[in-house]
Formats: C-alpha cells, sequence, structure tokens
C-alpha cells in the first residue's frame, strides 16, 4: 500500500470541520507542498462517463417526479470502488477530479429540466413555438459556463474564510467516502446491486407494463363512492425511485412535502368540489360544475394555482432572508476583481490557486457575448431586447449565485426553482416593457429562465465541490479549468435526453397518446375545435385517463406561470394565487418550510406520499438500535442502497424511453381494461421491494 493511501486511511484533520483558533491553519490531506496526480487521462475521462451516464440518468428522474438527486456521492462511490479494484496508486486527488467533472450532470439537468420543457407544453396552445436541440443545449452550456465564472471569486470566502462556519453536508458526505477509499471499494458493490434491482424493478412496469405504478383508493369498497361523490382519493406511487428519495430525504422534510400535497388533494379538492351550486367556465365555453368533475380536473385547473402562488411566495421570502448574503458578496467579487494582481503574488501554494482573476473577467465578456449572439440568432428577438435580456441574466445570476452557494453551504439544498421562478416574471415584466411579448416573449422569458437557472444550479454544486477539494487538498485552478468540459459533455447530454423523452413519453397527455401511436395530432386537433364526432371523443376522454406522460412538475409550474405574463387577454387566477402566497407566509411564520409545503401542494400526490414511505424507513433505520455505531452503519448503508435504486431507476428509465424512440414498444398489455388486478400486483410488489430495501439495510455491520 502506498504512502498517500495510508495518509487517506487516517482520515481528515482534528480541525477540519471546527472554526480554526487564532493563528492556527488548516493542513489538508495531500499537503500544499507537494505534487500529486489529479488531472490524468484516467480521471477525465471516468469523469467524462460520470458525466454523461448520470445526466441522462438525473433528466429522466428529474421530469418524471419534479426532484434532481445529487449525483455527486454515488459517483464519488464509484471512483473510489474503481481505484481500489484496479488497484490504482495515488487515487485521492483523481477521484476529485472525476467527482467534480462528473457532478456537472445534477446541477445542468436541474437548469434543463426545470424550465425548456414548459415550451414543449406551451407548444400545444401556440404552434409557432419551436423547440430544438440547440436551444436546450446553448441555454445549459452557457447558463453552466456562467455559475462557474460568477462563482470563482467567492471560493476563498465560501471555503477558506468561512471555515468551520458552514457545516457543508453535501460535501461532508461527499469527502468522507473520498477519504475512505477501501470502503468506498466495498460500498461500490452495494451501489450496483441495488441498481440492478431498482431498475430493474421499474423497467417491469414502466416499460412492460406488468402493472400499474401507481396505487389509489378506489380499489378499495366504498373507493369509487368516495372519489366520484366526494372528490377525495388517495394515491401512491409504487416506483422504488421516488420512495428512495423519501430516505434521502429524512422523515422531516418528506412528511413536510406529503402533508402539503393531502392538503391539497384531501382538504381543497373535496372543500371545492362540493361548494354548493360551484360551476366553472371550461375552454369551450361551457358552463360546468365542480360536483361533475373528477378530483384530477379541479387540481389541474384550480388547485395547482395555489400551490405556484405558495412556491413563488416561499422563493421571495427566501430571497428576502438572504438579502444581506447577497449584498456582502457583491462587495466581496468587487474586491475580487480590483485585487485580482495581488492575489496572483501573494497566493503561491498550488491548493489556493484560483484561474486569474483577469482571465475570469475576459471569459465573462465572452461569455456575455455568446449569450448576446444566442438570444439573437437562437431566438430571434431585436439588438435592444436582446440587450435587455442580457443585463437581466447577468445581473439576476451574479446577485443570487451566493445565495445558491450559501444554501448549499449552510443546509445542502438549492432553492434553485423558486429563484428561477421569481427570474421568470421579473424577466417577463422587463420584456414585455421593451415589446416582446406572445409567444416570442414566452420563449424569450424560458431562455432566459434556463440560463439563469442552470447558473444559479451550478453556483451551487461547485461550491461543493471546491470545498471537497480544499479539504482534501486538490488545486482549485483544476477542479475549475475542467469542470468546464465536464459543463459541455453534460449539456449535450441533456440536450439530447430531453428531446428523446419529449417524443417518447412528453409532458402532456396529448402529447403521450401522439408519440405513443394511440391517436394522431389531427384527431386531436379536431377534438380541440369541436370538429370530432363523438366515438373519437369518447376514445380520447378512455386513452386520457390512462395516458402516462412524464409530470415536469417544474416546467409545467413555470408554463402556468408565464402564459398569463406574456399573452394579451389570457386568464389567470390571481386570486389563487394569492391564497397560495398567503399559505406560505403561514407557513414560515409557524417554522414549516414554505418551500417544501408549496411543492407537496403543487405537485401531484402520487408523487409525494412515497416519499413519505422512504422518510419513514430512514427514521425507523435511525432508532433501531441503541448501537449509535450499528445505527450509523444501517442508516448509511441504506443511503447506498437508496442511491443506487435512484439511479438504476432512472437509467433503466432512459433505455425504456430510447426504446420508444426507436418504435421498440415492450407493453404487454396483460391486463386490459382491469383496474384491480395491476393495482392489486403493484402493492404487493412495492410491498417486497421495502422489505428487501429494510433487509438489506438491517445487514450493515459496525466495521463497515
Amino acid at each position: 500500500m502506498s504512502h498517500e493511501n495510508q495518509e487517506v486511511i487516517k482520515g481528515l484533520p482534528e480541525n477540519a470541520h471546527r472554526e480554526l483558533n487564532p493563528g492556527e491553519t488548516y493542513e489538508p490531506i495531500m499537503s500544499p507542498t507537494k505534487v500529486f496526480p489529479e488531472v490524468t487521462g484516467y480521471s477525465v475521462f471516468l469523469g467524462l462517463v460520470m458525466a454523461v451516464i448520470f445526466s441522462a440518468a438525473a433528466a429522466y428522474a428529474g421530469l418524471k417526479i419534479g426532484q434532481v438527486f445529487e449525483a455527486a456521492i454515488p459517483i464519488a462511490i464509484i471512483a473510489v470502488g474503481v481505484s481500489y479494484l484496479t488497484k490504482k496508486v495515488g487515487a485521492l486527488g483523481q477521484n476529485v477530479i472525476i467527482q467534480s467533472i462528473g457532478a456537472c450532470s445534477g446541477v445542468i439537468v436541474a437548469g434543463a429540466i426545470f424550465t425548456i420543457p414548459a415550451l414543449y407544453i406551451l407548444q400545444h396552445k401556440y404552434p409557432d413555438i419551436q423547440v430544438n436541440f440547440f436551444q436546450i443545449f446553448f441555454s445549459s452550456l452557457l447558463g453552466g459556463i456562467l455559475g462557474i465564472l460568477f462563482l470563482i471569486p467567492f471560493r476563498k470566502y465560501f471555503v477558506k474564510d468561512m471555515h468551520g462556519k458552514f457545516p457543508f453536508p453535501e460535501a461532508t458526505a461527499t469527502t468522507e467516502i473520498l477519504v475512505t477509499g477501501e470502503k468506498g471499494g466495498k460500498q461500490a458493490i452495494i451501489l450496483v446491486v441495488s441498481g440492478l434491482i431498482g431498475g430493474i424493478y421499474d423497467f417491469l412496469f414502466s416499460s412492460l407494463r406488468l402493472w400499474d405504478d401507481v396505487v389509489t383508493t378506489k380499489i378499495l369498497p366504498y373507493g369509487h363512492y368516495l372519489y366520484d361523490k366526494v372528490k377525495m382519493v388517495f394515491k401512491l406511487n409504487v416506483s422504488s425511485l421516488i420512495f428512495s428519495f423519501g430516505y434521502l430525504v429524512g422523515l422531516r422534510f418528506s412528511t413536510i412535502i406529503a402533508v402539503g400535497s393531502m392538503f391539497s388533494w384531501l382538504v381543497l379538492i373535496p372543500l371545492i368540489a362540493n361548494i354548493p351550486g360551484g360551476t366553472f367556465t371550461d375552454s369551450k365555453g361551457q358552463v360546468l360544475t365542480f360536483a361533475s368533475q373528477p378530483p384530477e380536473i379541479i387540481f389541474k385547473d384550480y388547485v395547482r394555482f395555489i400551490g405556484i402562488g405558495a412556491i413563488a411566495m416561499a422563493g421571495i421570502i427566501g430571497i428576502l432572508r438572504s438579502s444581506k448574503v447577497i449584498a456582502d458578496a457583491f462587495k466581496l467579487a468587487v474586491g475580487s476583481f480590483t485585487k485580482s494582481s495581488a492575489i496572483g503574488k501573494t497566493e503561491e501554494l498550488r491548493t489556493q490557486k484560483d484561474i486569474k482573476m483577469n482571465f475570469i473577467l475576459m471569459f465573462i465578456i465572452l461569455t456575455a457575448l455568446a449569450i448576446f449572439v444566442f438570444l439573437i440568432v437562437g431566438v430571434q428577438v431585436t439588438v435592444v431586447q436582446a440587450v435587455v435580456a442580457l443585463a437581466t441574466i447577468l445581473i439576476v445570476s451574479f446577485l443570487f449565485t451566493t445565495v445558491a452557494a450559501n444554501a448549499i453551504a449552510i443546509v445542502g439544498t438549492n432553492p434553485v426553482s423558486g429563484m428561477t421562478l421569481m427570474t421568470l416574471i421579473l424577466s417577463s415584466f422587463i420584456l414585455v416593457g421593451v415589446g416582446l411579448k406572445g409567444w416570442q416573449g414566452m420563449v424569450s422569458s424560458m431562455i432566459i429562465g434556463g440560463i439563469v437557472c442552470t447558473a444559479l444550479s451550478m453556483a451551487g454544486g461547485f461550491i461543493t465541490d471546491l470545498k471537497i477539494g480544499y479539504w482534501l487538498g486538490s488545486s482549485p485552478y483544476k477542479q475549475q479549468s475542467w469542470k468546464f468540459l465536464g459543463t459541455l459533455l453534460s449539456a449535450a447530454t441533456v440536450g439530447i435526453v430531453i428531446f428523446i423523452l419529449a417524443n417518447s413519453y412528453g409532458f402532456t397527455s396529448d402529447d403521450y397518446l401522439t408519440n405513443q401511436k394511440i391517436m394522431t395530432k389531427e384527431e386531436i386537433q379536431a377534438i380541440k375545435n369541436n370538429t370530432a364526432d363523438q366515438q373519437l371523443i369518447a376514445k380520447y376522454e378512455l386513452e386520457s385517463k390512462n395516458a402516462k406522460p412524464l409530470v415536469a412538475p417544474q416546467a409545467n409550474t413555470m408554463a402556468a406561470v408565464i402564459e398569463p405574463l406574456m399573452m394579451k387577454g389570457a386568464s389567470f387566477n390571481w386570486i389563487l394565487f394569492i391564497v397560495g402566497a398567503l399559505i406560505s407566509v403561514l407557513m414560515y411564520f409557524i417554522g414549516i418550510s414554505p418551500l417544501a409545503f408549496a411543492l407537496g401542494m403543487f405537485i401531484p400526490l402520487d408523487l409525494n406520499t412515497p416519499l413519505l414511505v422512504g422518510g419513514l424507513i430512514a427514521h425507523f433505520v435511525k432508532k433501531s438500535s441503541k448501537d449509535e455505531n450499528l445505527v450509523k452503519a444501517r442508516y448509511n448503508r441504506g443511503n447506498l442502497i437508496a442511491s443506487g435504486f435512484i439511479a438504476g431507476a432512472a437509467i433503466f428509465g432512459v433505455i425504456g424511453a430510447l426504446l420508444l424512440f426507436f418504435g421498440v414498444d415492450l407493453n404487454t398489455r396483460i391486463w386490459s381494461d382491469d383496474e384491480f388486478g395491476p393495482q392489486i400486483t403493484a402493492f404487493i410488489t412495492f410491498v417486497l421491494l421495502i422489505s428487501y430495501f429494510i433487509w438489506d439495510t438491517y445487514r450493515a455491520k459496525v466495521d463497515e
């Protein structure tokens, strides 16, 4: 065993997680005065492979359930596992680079899937909107580059000057994995096995359709009565991917999210549906009663907008609470740029070298020019409109960069969706002021939102990488330089995956019906225009109930908000929006996370209830023994299994989408119109999966 590996096993220094005493310095594992292998052909290649794989997996997971899993931890496990199996000497520095490049996947995905799919959704009402690969690719790429460039001046502040003051939960977990190299190698086997189990399990129902993906109370006695008359229904998605998220999130936040969803489905929907004489006018001008509509329609047309208002207010609350951080960060950044030459002369240690500030400024200017050209050529706006849009992107991205980094440093969660929603609303008002409205305004706002969202997501994720490097003794300028390559490949992968998923599943029922060749676009349009016969309408209504499009909750939110702001005459029920905003304010004052509760209100019930299952399992694992070391071992093994389930289910989901994209339909259609059988089968298999999860978790030993 090499001398370096012996140092690694000893662990981090005692003062790694506490504030330093006066005159005390932090010495990382890899000495700043020595040179270690970091950027090699091996580390760059494996990092790029991880970026491609996890970009595809995270994109599918995010569009399916609205949450993007952080790739840093599973990538670190794989990197350590490969180095362990290949007996690579001096692997620590290389593993940091692998993790840093590969982690571009999750952050780029978050920026893309929160905004770009909204254009596909809006395309149904506004056919002039065209979506192509280059819009997705360039908005992701340019936003990612901007996030890297804006964060670099703050690296020293967050990772060195504030040493011991920020907990950095995700960076801590990833660092521990990288440090415990030999243990990580064994853990990689657990990750692979659980990935195969979770992936195959989800593939059996998502592609082969051997059972339903959702179990509802409609199969119980009186379940249909509650559904039809009271408009009350409980739903549970049986995906291994979703309940695994609940395990990682924990009981507190999974409970808040689930309760928010139950508030929408078990309180608000029945309340609205049972208002005596309550009526509404549908898109065809027909006056209908709420009592005649299924719960899903009431949620889609009314309750969902209360959730949107709650999400927007939660974002505002987060920004107001971070106003001092924004102001301090602005002063720090200005100081960093004006003192760049001094920094370059005084900090000679490789562990304190960043890309030079004059290069950062030059790259920011070049990126701004690229965004300007992209807006004119790719979005086709005027020069004046492009200038206004560019200014909005640069100002908002810069101001919110430190908010994102600060959130990751403290709680490990980046409130990027709330900040992006605020960006969309702000940019819409600004663009309308310079004459950019209608469908072209919607495209422009979504592209702006996509760039800003990716920049903020990248800033939050990248500060984690830099803190890991600081603890271990990596060279920051090497992490920063190669981050650009990971961003490029991740952006290209995300563009391809979104294009494939949009043309395989789609993000609306109409998308799904046309992609699965159940109905043509012409038939659907005839139904919308009231020119279809009753037989075709009946077929559409039946098939729509069974459609399984990707839910893309954040993109649906963005589409719902942007349309009334950009389309003259388009309606938006501001009262519902205000009610949701007030709910978030109340949640804040009683000490409940308004963003978590708001997301629960907006995301469909079946995608939130499994989170509670996972959270409960995590809670019981933590209480499973009086031996703290055994509990820690079990909980950590559960983290590995959950990460494997998530990665496996997402990767197999992408495989299923690829098969559909190339015309391979694996649907067995064994259940026909049976509602009871596939749901009972789904519930039984879900119980078996959870039983396996608990059994495997309890196999953990203290020495692991």
